[in-house]
């Protein structure tokens, strides 16, 4: 119990103590780096594109396996969620490292 507890308080100390080593002294504008915008916007475009080709298939794979066996269509339809749930929350974490990028 001791260990767990202490445990706890180094890791919320590390936690607090990471915020502090890594803060910025300034902010650089987007006016320092005009290509940021088409940075970001190329990057999400990627991003987006390799998604969607990771959602297709997935979801032609799946939907070809439960054609081919319907029994299975339980064991096949939950980890496809999972997946394309993996895939889109990759797109979205593109998104938003493009837009910290640019901070906007």
């Amino acid at each position: 119990m001791l260990r767990k507890a202490l445990l706890m308080v180094v890791s919320v100390g590390v936690f607090f103590a990471a915020q502090a080593a890594f803060a910025q002294e300034g902010i650089a504008s987007v006016a320092a780096d005009p290509y940021a915008s088409l940075s970001a916007a190329f990057a999400i475009g990627i991003a987006a594109f390799g998604g969607a080709l990771g959602q297709a298939k997935t979801a032609t794979a799946a939907l070809e396996g439960i054609a081919r066996n319907p029994a299975a269509q339980g064991k096949i339809f939950v980890p496809m969620i999972i997946g394309l749930a993996l895939i889109e929350s990759l797109v979205l974490y593109a998104f938003v490292i493009a837009f910290v990028k640019i901070k906007i």
